[in-house]
């Protein structure tokens, strides 16, 4: 962590004054008036992956520690995933309020916000409290992940690459939590570690203030809570919903099978920290070839590995499923945004990354819920044969449209 701070620390004279409309608004084949400085992706990525450590922290200390924050088993859950769901239904209203009032001011309430909701697992005892808590940071987060691509798709021809870049930054805050996060807790207790990390995460806010100032928009379109969506928010909804929604879910209990309980417990968990590490490698590198070869194509080839991850896991092979998946949704990271930055005019891009979004977390609180109905009827590799099928429509439908155009 202190590499990284270290290493985005630079001057913010350097950073070159965009507005909003100048951040979005070039032609993918044109070249940018202005240059986006890359500095603001950096800093803006850096913000995030600080003020990420206590949601990183959180869903491993909570489970286990329920009766120290003074809440049921039932209010983990609700804890756990309110922050998820809260975003579904304001992505509309934060992206209208950042294109309004500016990315950098959204930046830095967001920054404020998230730092606090982690103090406020120190603070707060009680599901309600707790439940207030998680909600603020739900917003924050919706927040930050939209300045921080906007940010990462202002020069066009490099999105790939910058939002590649920025996803992995964003990993270190969360692998700083997840270790030295975890050691606090061990030491100093659950609750004290959550003061700890809440105080560090401050430190982001400079960052926030150094990041450049630009000129605010009248916002466009109407907010609604689930907009209708195109179908490549359909598309990211079929990812969300088959990798972060039911694969988080059931690998654990598909090494179930395999192994002892305890070593499918802590093959789960490498699993899922292996799609951190996937974010911070693989990302940069699907980003980089999508700027290269299209990153329409390396969006559909990214979407196609997933696909074959899954159908292996069907067919018994689990771990080269699992690793197919994590490189392909690393990818996808980097390239679903940049594609939608394609896609799009200046006035559109921040309102279609916030549609993309929220269908894409819609699928990822679906996944689970569904899951839970169908797995003690429906066996895993009749569940993971569905998935494919979900996700090869959605990506026929994708090239079958891209044929027309």
């Amino acid at each position: 962590m202190i590499q990284l701070l270290r290493s985005l620390a630079f001057n913010a004279r350097d950073l070159k004054i965009i507005t909003l409309a100048s951040i979005v608004a070039q032609k993918p084949d044109s070249p940018s008036p202005v240059a986006p400085s890359l500095g603001a992706t950096s800093l803006s990525a850096a913000v995030l992956s600080i003020v990420l450590m206590g949601d990183a922290l959180i869903y491993v200390v909570l489970p286990v520690s329920a009766e120290v924050f003074g809440v049921s088993l039932v209010w983990v859950g609700i804890l756990l995933s309110a922050n998820r769901f809260v975003r579904i239904v304001t992505y509309g209203a934060i992206a209208h309020a950042t294109t309004t009032y500016g990315i950098r001011l959204a930046t830095i309430v967001a920054c404020i916000g998230g730092a606090s909701s982690t103090v406020m697992y120190w603070t707060f005892d009680g599901g309600w409290a707790l439940l207030f808590a998680r909600l603020l940071w739900g917003m924050s987060f919706a927040a930050l992940t939209l300045t921080t691509l906007a940010y990462a798709v202002a020069d066009r021809r490099r999105a790939g690459t910058r939002v590649g870049l920025s996803r992995a930054i964003q990993q270190f805050g969360s692998v700083f939590a997840l270790t030295a996060g975890a050691w606090l807790a061990g030491q100093f207790g659950a609750k004290a570690a959550f003061l700890y990390l809440g105080l560090a995460s401050f430190i982001a806010l400079p960052f926030a203030l150094a990041l450049p100032k630009e000129k605010a928009q009248p916002a466009q379109g109407k907010t609604q809570w689930l907009p209708r969506p195109h179908l490549l928010d359909l598309l990211f909804f079929a990812v969300g919903f088959a990798v972060d929604g039911v694969f988080a879910m059931t690998i654990t209990l598909i090494l179930a099978d395999l192994v002892s309980l305890e070593a499918a417990i802590l093959g789960g968990g490498i699993v899922l920290s292996l799609r951190r590490v996937g974010d911070a490698v693989f990302a940069p590198i699907g980003g980089w070839l999508g700027d290269r070869l299209g990153s329409e194509k390396s969006l559909f080839a990214s979407t196609a590995l997933t696909a074959l991850g899954l159908a292996a896991i069907a067919l018994g092979h689990v771990y080269i499923g699992a690793g197919a998946i994590i490189i392909g949704r690393a990818a996808i990271a980097a390239l679903g945004p940049a594609t939608v930055a394609v896609r799009n005019s200046a006035d559109q891009v921040m309102h279609r990354m916030a549609v993309m979004m929220t269908w894409r977390d819609f699928g990822a609180a679906l996944g689970p819920l569904l899951s839970g109905f169908f797995l003690g009827a429906i066996s895993i590799p009749i569940i993971y044969s569905a998935l494919v099928a979900i996700l090869t429509i959605a990506l026929a439908a994708q090239i079958f449209r891209r044929g027309r155009i």
